[in-house]
């Protein structure tokens, strides 16, 4: 396979996996439900918070349904976000520094985790949840800088 069509097909992944990561923002009081529903699949020292997560949400969305208005913006904020991924889909050296951002972005997430989720009251397994996406998405992002300097160097 062509190192551009590699980088192309990189991107495409790495462009999908954050749309589903965000659209699952959209029914979330639903997946909830439906996650507790299945205890099987809610490990035992998990199951409590999420009673409560699902409660408050619950409460909040019959009582201040404008509220959950915060979820479909971060859910159309991941959409908006792979759609920048089309210049480096389009022209990937001369794009590359998104793929630069999206790196920063990844570790972005380790400050604002561990900053704002003892404030939120968010349990410590569930910030090392959020921080794995960091880690996940820098994996295909490294494989596709890297890719990326190597096309640069053969157009060169």
């Amino acid at each position: 396979m062509k190192l551009i069509t590699r980088i192309r097909a990189m991107i495409v992944f790495f462009m999908i996996a954050l749309i589903l990561s965000g659209v699952t923002a959209f029914p979330v009081e639903t997946e909830l439900r439906w996650l507790l529903n299945h205890p099987s699949l809610v490990p035992s020292f998990a199951e409590k918070w999420l009673q409560d997560v699902y409660a408050a949400l619950l409460e909040t969305n019959t009582k201040y349904p404008m509220l959950a208005y915060g979820f479909d913006w971060l859910a159309f904020a991941h959409i908006v976000i792979a759609m920048a991924f089309i210049g480096p889909l389009k022209d990937p050296v001369k794009n590359k520094w998104i793929i630069d951002w999206a790196m920063l972005a990844c570790v972005a997430i380790f400050p604002l985790a561990f900053i704002a989720a003892p404030i939120r009251h968010i349990p410590m397994y569930h910030v090392l949840i959020d921080c794995s996406f960091g880690v996940i998405g820098l994996i295909p992002l490294s494989i596709c800088r890297r890719w990326i300097k190597k096309l640069e160097l053969n157009e060169n």
